[in-house]
C-alpha cells in the first residue's frame, strides 16, 4: 500500500471510530446502527466492513500477537506465570499516553454500559489470553503446562473486571489500582508458585 494511500486508510478508520464513539456516547451502543455509522463518517457500507468486521468491533479491540509476544518477553521466564501477568499488566499501561488513557476510559464505559458487549468482552478475553499464552515463554528446563493456560485466563478475566470496575467508576480511580486488585483477589485463590 502507498504512503497516501496507507495515510487515507488509516484517515478513513480513525473517522469512522471517532464518528462511532461520538454516537455510541450519545444514543448508546445499542441503538446506533452501521446505517448511521456510515452516514456520519460519509463512507458506504462495504467501506465500513473493509475497516470493521461489525459494529463491536470498534469497541471490543484486541491487542497484537506481537504487542503480547513482546510484553510477555519482558518479563523473566524463572517466574510463575501468574507473577508474569502481574508484572506485565502495569508495564501494559505505562505505554499508553495520557491521550489514549482518556480515549480506553471513553471506550471501556462503552462496554461497561452496554450488557451485551459486556458478555462479548470475555470472548475478547479468551481471545487474548491464547496470545498471551503463546507468549509466555516456558520456564528453563519445562515445557508449558496445561495449568499456565487455565491461570492465563484466570487473570485476563481478572484483568477485564478491573477494566469494567474503572470505567464503572469513570476512572476516578488510577486504572492500575484497580486492576491490581483485581489481581489481588485472584492471587488468594491461587496456590503460590503457580
Amino acid at each position: 500500500m502507498s504512503d497516501a494511500r496507507s495515510r487515507r486508510w488509516d484517515a478513513t478508520h480513525q473517522r469512522i471510530y471517532d464518528v462511532a464513539l461520538e454516537l455510541f456516547q450519545a444514543h448508546g451502543f445499542e441503538q446506533v446502527s452501521v446505517g448511521q455509522i456510515v452516514s456520519g463518517a460519509g463512507i458506504s457500507v462495504p467501506t465500513f466492513y473493509a475497516h470493521y468486521p461489525s459494529k463491536e468491533h470498534i469497541i471490543m479491540q484486541l491487542p497484537t500477537a506481537e504487542e503480547m509476544t513482546a510484553l510477555m518477553a519482558s518479563q523473566p521466564a524463572s517466574l510463575p506465570v501468574a507473577e508474569r501477568l502481574r508484572r506485565a499488566a502495569p508495564e501494559w499501561f505505562a505505554q499508553w499516553s495520557p491521550e489514549f488513557r482518556e480515549a480506553q476510559l471513553v471506550r471501556w464505559r462503552v462496554i461497561a454500559t452496554t450488557p451485551f458487549l459486556r458478555t462479548r468482552a470475555a470472548e475478547f478475553e479468551r481471545t487474548t489470553a491464547e496470545m498471551v499464552a503463546d507468549a509466555l515463554p516456558a520456564r528453563p528446563g519445562r515445557t508449558r503446562r496445561p495449568a499456565d493456560q487455565i491461570v492465563v485466563n484466570a487473570y485476563l478475566a481478572a484483568f477485564t473486571a478491573g477494566m469494567l470496575a474503572w470505567a464503572d467508576g469513570n476512572g476516578e480511580r488510577k486504572l492500575e489500582e484497580v486492576v491490581d486488585e483485581a489481581f489481588e483477589a485472584l492471587q488468594e485463590l491461587v496456590p503460590p508458585g503457580v
